[in-house]
């Protein structure tokens, strides 16, 4: 499985749909509790369930992963996880899949420059009141040294989220096939 992870606007939504939509890979589609944006659909941008629906998975124990983030929940169902899934996660989410499934699953660190990033919630219509609070708890929570295990680090204001999303496939097709060499070694 591919996990990207990084700050809000580091471009992670975007790749992520190119990866699928481009590269034929599958959308972990995760569950929330935060409002549908615009042009996000049920079942496919997100799970959008209610706290207590939420609270209830949580309660028996439905999820390999969840968080609570910007207010809201968000959880990753162990019945879902496959090999040919990418799945956006925060560090949190990212540490305890690596401490269930270790060299199982690749994860891409996205990182962009606040300017850059508050250009982008701008752009997406995000609410000015808002962002800057978000600017400001990302980047305590994005640290690098809150996540456990980081195997690729990417620049996303460096390239077009195309380029990017290529290099990333690339890196992910050659992550498999070695995990794949190493267990039948």
């Amino acid at each position: 499985m591919l996990i990207l992870v990084g700050p809000s606007a580091s471009g992670k939504t975007e790749i992520a749909n190119i990866l699928i939509n481009k590269y034929g890979m599958k959308k972990m589609v995760t569950y929330t509790t935060r409002d549908m944006r615009p042009g996000e659909v049920n079942g496919i941008s997100y799970h959008f369930i209610t706290k207590n629906e939420f609270l209830k998975k949580k309660n028996n124990n439905e999820f390999i992963e969840d968080a609570f983030y910007n207010g809201n929940y968000y959880g990753t169902l162990k019945k879902d996880i496959s090999n040919d899934k990418v799945v956006i996660l925060e560090p949190n989410g990212v540490n305890v899949f690596y401490e269930k499934m270790g060299s199982d699953v690749a994860i891409v660190f996205l990182k962009a420059s606040p300017k850059i990033r508050k250009m982008r919630m701008i752009d997406r219509g995000d609410d000015l009141s808002t962002i800057e609070v978000r600017l400001h708890d990302d980047e305590i929570l994005f640290q690098e040294k809150n996540l456990s295990h980081i195997d690729k680090i990417f620049i996303s204001e460096e390239k077009s989220v195309y380029d990017m999303a290529l290099e990333i496939y690339n890196y992910y097709h050659n992550f498999k096939k070695n995990l794949v060499e190493e267990k039948i070694m």
